[in-house]
């Protein structure tokens, strides 16, 4: 059966307009809203573009009118009219000018009454995601995936135009644990045996500069069994990137940040100025983060200099520590006037907020017309409470705050604090884009948990050519060619410059403290692939959901994506993951 029986759609809703202003035309959706005024009937249909109001008037077709008497929230409908100038003009929505006088309706399918109102943002997450679908309905989901496409469009198009080729790579691959967790995914056919869901396509990429396909991209799938957050799922997308014959990072920071002006561009028509560039140790120094949000001032001030021969034993000692630091922030005008923007209890709220970084405190300085005040300057000289005002201009209104521990601590601590500052004092243009290159990564990083050295980025990131050197010596020192992308304090893209010879490919892993056997079991494909030729190559991955998340203005990422998992990594929609059948677990060999 024909149920539109000839009636299709011509138009979305948002094609309403005033040159279509006395013609027919036929839109199709679900019903948000029916309105029943008696002789007439009003009912808001909705598409994926917008709000049309289709009027019901008895006295004009009274047969489609009784049909319109049964319409109900979701009912879908295709309705056929002539548009009009509404008498009551909407300025909400884009459509508010016009509606269409209904000669013809179509119930195409009826509703239940939903769990929840589509569009209202106070209901449970939990329950929206078991309904996903229906919460997809809501505008501003629907405007995101919409915001999503366009970003791919415009990647897929920058990326033609400058020479590069997509392709597609494995999902079903090698575990080469050196990171996250793997997602496993056992073999039928080789009982014991299992496959490992890619991190990323790192591995598969350098082959393919290996084999002489000089400018990759593809834009992919990406699995790691991490701990979530609101930026952060088990399943992600990246534009993933790679070219071959450059040896700079510079090169490939050119072609990358061209990519970012050509989406921003193509999707929200704004232009990208100059995008400074921050050394990784300036920016930890400044700001206490390799991400940092400069939107904003706050900036981290070091005075340990000041105090290593101070009376507060806190201070001097982790002042004396090799790789500890005393360092501060000046709340400019936080604590002014009758209504302060951190009051003493809010002080004490951010000390307790800062031990969640393992901060062992957070001294204090308020700045009161009569001078300083904090419970910890009895201990200190009053010249050195002088120096400490001095080093960051400190005023009457301003609170100071102190973290002393080792450099790691106090960088966490300081740089959380500071995002928890700006938040409370309001001090973000969410309106703002704030584009920032951050470089010259360590090549490694210590890692107590395992006492050893590790990559910052991956094994496969190349030190600068002088670094070298220091590879076994100092690998604390070793800097790498290695370049994030940062917009709005959240890093949306990072790759570096690859290690391209077999002997200095296994002096690196041999700094990580890889055995030969461990080389050969995780990355013997790998080191081979070398033993043939492989040309200086870089790279670099942009997160496609964090991108989509900031130009959408969210800061959730199941807000850009389809069919998103909870903060467990479940599928609440269909309840996964799930147990399975016996007899599925006996053909892989395995069972409960």
């Amino acid at each position: 059966m024909d149920l539109l029986n000839g009636l299709k759609r011509t138009d979305y809703c948002l094609g309403a307009c005033e040159e279509k202003v006395g013609s027919r035309m036929t839109v199709a959706g679900w019903v948000s809203v029916a309105r029943n005024l008696g002789s007439l009937i009003f009912a808001d249909v909705r598409d994926r573009t917008g709000i049309l109001q289709a009027v019901f008037d008895v006295s004009a077709y009274p047969d489609v009118f009784k049909k319109a008497e049964t319409l109900k929230f979701e009912f879908v409908v295709a309705v056929s009219g002539t548009l009009r100038v509404r008498s009551q003009i909407n300025p909400g929505i884009p459509t508010g000018r016009w509606e269409i006088l209904a000669d013809d309706l179509r119930i195409l399918a009826e509703s239940e009454t939903p769990p929840f109102e589509i569009a209202d943002p106070k209901v449970n997450e939990l329950l929206r995601l078991k309904y996903r679908y229906l919460e997809l309905r809501a505008p501003h989901l629907q405007r995101n995936l919409m915001i999503r496409s366009k970003i791919c469009k415009a990647a897929r198009d920058y990326m033609d135009a400058n020479g590069f080729i997509e392709f597609e790579t494995p999902y079903l691959g090698k575990s080469t644990p050196e990171g996250a967790r793997d997602y496993l995914v056992p073999s039928r056919l080789a009982h014991g045996s299992f496959y490992a869901l890619p991190q990323s396509p790192q591995l598969y990429k350098q082959l393919l500069m290996i084999s002489g396909m000089d400018r990759y991209y593809q834009i992919t799938r990406c699995f790691r069994d991490e701990d979530l957050r609101s930026n952060r799922q088990p399943e992600f997308s990246q534009i993933d990137i790679e070219m071959s014959f450059v040896e700079r990072d510079e090169d490939v920071m050119i072609v990358l940040e061209g990519l970012i002006r050509a989406i921003f561009k193509d999707v929200i028509d704004y232009d990208i100025g100059v995008v400074p560039r921050l050394k990784y140790a300036e920016a930890m120094e400044k700001y206490g983060s390799d991400k940092p949000d400069t939107r904003f001032g706050l900036e981290i001030v070091n005075v340990t200099g000041l105090v290593k021969d101070c009376g507060f034993s806190v201070f001097a000692s982790a002042a004396n520590e090799p790789d500890g630091s005393v360092r501060m922030i000046n709340a400019r005008g936080f604590a002014r006037g009758d209504q302060p923007i951190l009051t003493r209890r809010g002080i004490d709220e951010l000390a307790e907020f800062v031990k969640t970084y393992r901060a062992k405190g957070l001294a204090y300085i308020v700045m009161r017309e009569d001078g300083p005040q904090g419970g910890f300057l009895k201990f200190l000289d009053p010249g050195i409470v002088d120096a400490l005002v001095k080093a960051v201009g400190a005023v009457a209104g301003d609170v100071l705050f102190f973290v002393a521990d080792k450099n790691k601590v106090v960088f966490d601590a300081l740089g959380a604090l500071r995002l928890k500052l700006a938040e409370t004092g309001k001090l973000i243009d969410k309106t703002k884009f704030d584009f920032l290159w951050i470089t010259e990564f360590p090549e490694f990083e210590y890692s107590e948990e395992e006492g050893r050295w590790t990559a910052m980025h991956h094994p496969f990131t190349a030190p600068f050519d002088e670094d070298w050197a220091l590879l076994e010596s100092d690998p604390g020192r070793v800097r790498a060619k290695a370049y994030d992308f940062v917009i709005n304090g959240m890093e949306a893209g990072g790759g570096s410059i690859r290690i391209h010879t077999r002997d200095k490919q296994a002096r690196m892993f041999a700094a990580l403290g890889l055995s030969d056997n461990q080389i050969e079991d995780r990355f013997g494909f790998f080191v081979n692939a070398f033993r043939y030729g492989a040309p200086p190559h870089g790279g670099c991955a942009f997160g496609l959901d964090r991108l989509t998340m900031i130009l959408a203005g969210t800061d959730n990422i199941r807000d850009v994506i389809t069919f998103p998992k909870n903060q467990n990594a479940q599928d609440l929609m269909l309840q996964a993951p799930s147990a399975v059948d016996e007899r599925q677990l006996a053909e892989l060999g395995m069972k409960y």
